[in-house]
Formats: structure tokens, C-alpha cells, sequence
């Protein structure tokens, strides 16, 4: 295990978390607040922490796939252990693991809270929630990637443990450039739905946190009700955006490129919007007489679906009080999520449409023992490895699942509570039902259940393998052995 490579990137993670603070430092003197201090002096900490751990880069510059995602899981501990501390300092959130449960919620952009009533919190603190959702959404170390000067394309361990989907390649020769483009076209959709909602006079506070969650597929909101005082029009932009935002980046690239045909032709997008074109239509059918018109009924559900499908976590409904088959639909499509390459949660559409066709063979094979199938995607051959690294995923998925819904039952809350609590932050959704509904929150769950979640939360976002290896044994054994593939500094 190179040690010395991995302090070297938590020194620069804590830089640059340092610079992100200044944004909650500013709204804080923008809005006259005292809690600026808190920001400001959290932000010279890690500066200077930063500072020091990455004030020269290591000897030796091997830097293999066990350190990758040890430094991936590492660097999100950390980023979050600095980022709870201004709402301890201040107060507003006193204690050490609901704050750790609000800023994992933030950074992974699944928007569970334990605040009854957000509007209490500084105008800073809304800040630095919401911006937490856009930093979590492309991830801090492929920002790193992005500005820090490594030599050499050899940063794909990294871009890997950290970005959400089951395989992850470069879109142009040099990852660092990859990184820059992702971030490109993420700044840029950004800004437009702020200024689409600025259009639709939507105040400038209001319009920056809902972008930066929309942007990350998070669920903080600035307001106690939700999204449910904003205006159709706004709350249409909204929609919009959380599924653009759902789907491959990849096509977005393609777009820019003009290979308009091969965006279009994304296999893994075609399944996203039919999925969430079939949500829709069945919910509505299923809710037929409780809308005035189909055109309300329209907009309300499919804020719902996208919110939930994306894993965003918005609300403009109680969706608990729904009948009963519409909130299964949106139950599975918490367990869906959204396109791999993009900033939503879930157990991705690609994997779901694998794992159909991995299952329609094995059938086939049943039925016809000597035909010889082979499983494509995007028209692309899967080899062995990859299925055998989505059954892996899946299986190791279900088991983290189960044991947690174990641990939340200690609560004695309701089945549907714990079992929905658990789905929402380990697909970094956000609301669940029941007790947990979009309506209520967090606060309510004891220590050790916000613990549990707080596992799910990072293990969901960083797609379970990075988090598993660094609680390993053998990670930090130091042995002989080289794995093949490595990077250099």
C-alpha cells in the first residue's frame, strides 16, 4: 500500500474543499450572517492541512487499483468529517453523526435530512447543503482530476471508484481531459436551468440551491415545503433537468461532437426515458378521477417519477398517500435509478438491462442447450469479466441491503419504514415512506440506525466495491503482490 500517494490526493481533496467553503463563506456576508466565521475557519483548516499533506509529491509514484479505491473512500470520509464541522461549530446542528448524516446526505446526493425545518438554518448552511449536492454529483476527485497536473492518462482507477455506472472509459485520449469535458458540459447545464429559473422569477437563492440539486440528483431544498410553493412553470424546468441530468453524459459529448446519430442511438438511454414513459402513463392510469385534468395530473406525476427515477428526491406530493400499485411503481424505480455516467443513484439502467438479457439467456440455454449467445450492449459484445462483475454487485448489493433493513428494524418502526429508508439512501434518493415519507424526515431514527444509513449512503454512491475494499482486511496488508495494471503520478 503506497501511503504516501494517498495522503498526497487527501491533501488536495482538503484543498480543495477549503476553496468550495468560500461559497457558504460568501452568502454568509451577503447575507450578514456571523456564522461566516464557522465557514471561513473550517476552510483555513483544511487549507492548511491540505497544504501540508501535499506539500511535495511522494517518491514513489506507483500508485495500483487497491489504492485507487482506497483513496476514493477515504477521500469522501474525509471530505465529509470537514464539511459536518461547520454545522457542529455553529450549532445548528449539534451533534457529531447527524451532522455526518446531513453532509454524506449532501455530498451523496441522496437529500435525506434530519432538520424538521430547514428555513431555520442560515442562509449559508442552505448554501453549503445544496452546493454539497453539486460537488457530490461529478465528484470531487474527478474535479481534481480535472485541475491537478499528473502526467499521463493514468488516473482511470480513480475516475472508476468514483464515477457512478458499471464500466467507465474516456471520452477523449487523456483522462484529465475527460475529466474537464465532464465538468464542461456539467457547469453549462448548470447555469442554463439557473437562468431558466431566474426567467420564470424564481428568486436568485432559490434558483442557485435548486440547481445545484437538480445538477447532482440531490433532495435538499432552501424551503419547508418542498418544491410545492414553486410555480408550474418552474417546477416544469425542474422536471426537465433532473432527467437530463439522469442521463449518460456520454451522449452529451456525442451531441457536442455532432455524431447526433450515435447519441440517439444510446441503448441504455432508449431504456431510461421508456422506463420513465411507462411510470407515467401507469400511475396516471392508476389515479384516474383524484386530478382535475389529465394536463395536472401529467405535471404532478411526472415531477414524481423523475425525482424518484433519477434519484433527485424532490417532492411536489405526499407520493405516500398514492394508491398502492403507483407507489410500488416508484418503489421499483428507486431500486432503477438513472443512466450510468451520470449523477444519479440507483442500481443504474444499463445494469438492469443486463442482467434481463444475462437472464433471457441463461433461459434460452435451458430451452435450447447447444445454442451459443453472446450478451451485447450498445452493440458491444459483454465479456465474462464484466457479468461477472454485475453479478458480484448485484449480489453484494442485496446482502448490504438485507443487513441494514436488519438494523433499522431494531427502531421498531414499520416495515415498509425501515425497508424504504434503506432503499431511499442506499440508492441515494433521499425520501423513503411511512415514517420516512417525502413529507417527514430523518430526525426520528436513533444513532445507530443514522449510522447504518450513513454506510449505505457513501457505499451506494461510490457503487459499494471502494467502500468493501477499504474495510478489507487485506487492503492494508503489505504484501509482495503487484496487481498489473497501475498508474503513475
Amino acid at each position: 500500500m503506497n501511503l504516501g500517494i494517498i495522503i498526497y490526493m487527501l491533501g488536495w481533496i482538503m484543498k480543495v474543499e477549503a476553496l468550495f467553503m468560500l461559497l457558504p463563506a460568501a452568502t454568509a456576508v451577503i447575507y450578514k450572517e456571523q456564522i461566516v466565521v464557522c465557514y471561513l475557519g473550517v476552510a483555513a483548516l483544511c487549507g492548511v492541512l491540505g497544504i501540508l499533506c501535499s506539500r511535495k509529491k511522494p517518491e514513489r509514484k506507483e500508485f495500483f487499483a487497491k489504492e485507487g479505491f482506497v483513496t476514493v473512500s477515504l477521500g469522501w470520509i474525509v471530505l465529509s468529517v470537514f464539511g459536518c464541522l461547520p454545522f457542529m461549530i455553529s450549532g445548528e446542528i449539534p451533534h457529531f453523526v447527524d451532522a455526518m448524516f446531513e453532509i454524506v446526505s449532501g455530498f451523496t446526493t441522496t437529500g435525506s435530512s434530519i432538520v424538521p425545518q430547514v428555513e431555520d438554518l442560515s442562509k449559508a448552511t442552505l448554501m453549503w447543503r445544496s452546493f454539497s449536492h453539486w460537488i457530490g454529483g461529478m465528484g470531487v476527485l474527478v474535479f481534481i482530476l480535472a485541475v491537478l497536473p499528473l502526467a499521463g492518462d493514468c488516473n482511470m482507477h480513480i475516475m472508476k471508484a468514483e464515477s457512478p455506472g458499471p464500466s467507465v472509459g474516456k471520452l477523449v485520449p487523456k483522462i484529465r481531459s475527460t475529466a474537464k469535458l465532464l465538468y464542461i458540459i456539467y457547469f453549462v447545464m448548470t447555469v442554463v436551468m439557473i437562468m431558466l429559473l431566474l426567467a420564470g422569477k424564481m428568486p436568485l437563492f432559490d434558483s442557485i440551491c435548486m440547481s445545484f440539486g437538480a445538477a447532482g440528483t440531490g433532495g435538499f431544498s432552501c424551503r419547508n415545503t418542498g418544491q410545492v410553493g414553486y410555480t408550474a412553470y418552474q417546477q416544469t424546468v425542474i422536471t426537465v433537468f433532473m432527467l437530463l441530468f439522469g442521463v449518460n453524459f456520454n451522449v452529451y459529448y456525442r451531441i457536442l461532437r455532432g455524431r447526433f446519430r450515435e447519441a440517439f442511438r444510446c441503448e441504455e438511454m432508449r431504456g431510461y426515458f421508456i422506463i420513465v414513459a411507462a411510470a407515467i402513463l401507469l400511475i396516471i392510469w392508476n389515479m384516474k378521477g383524484l386530478f382535475p385534468s389529465f394536463r395536472q395530473a401529467f405535471h404532478e406525476v411526472s415531477f414524481q417519477v423523475a425525482s424518484v427515477i433519477t434519484t433527485t428526491g424532490y417532492a411536489t406530493a405526499d407520493f405516500d398517500q398514492w394508491p398502492e400499485f403507483s407507489k410500488c411503481i416508484l418503489l421499483m424505480l428507486m431500486f432503477i435509478g438513472a443512466c450510468a455516467g451520470s449523477t444519479g443513484g440507483g442500481m443504474k439502467v444499463s445494469r438492469v438491462m443486463i442482467a434481463f438479457k444475462e437472464m433471457r439467456k441463461e433461459l434460452s440455454a435451458v430451452i435450447h442447450p447447444r445454442s451459443v449467445k453472446v450478451i451485447k450492449f450498445e452493440k458491444k459484445p459483454l465479456g465474462h469479466d464484466m457479468l461477472r462483475s454485475l453479478n458480484a454487485f448485484i449480489i453484494m448489493y442485496f446482502i448490504i441491503f438485507f443487513l441494514s433493513v436488519l438494523l433499522l428494524s431494531l427502531d421498531n418502526y414499520d416495515f415498509m419504514t425501515s425497508f424504504s429508508a434503506v432503499a431511499a439512501n442506499l440508492n441515494n434518493i433521499g425520501p423513503g415512506m411511512s415514517v420516512v415519507g417525502p413529507m417527514s424526515n430523518y430526525s426520528m431514527l436513533s444513532y445507530l440506525s443514522k449510522a447504518v444509513l450513513i454506510f449505505d449512503m457513501l457505499a451506494g454512491r461510490l457503487e459499494l466495491f471502494p467502500v468493501i475494499v477499504l474495510l478489507a482486511p487485506g487492503t492494508w496488508k503489505n504484501s509482495g503482490f503487484r496487481r498489473p495494471s497501475r498508474m503513475r503520478l
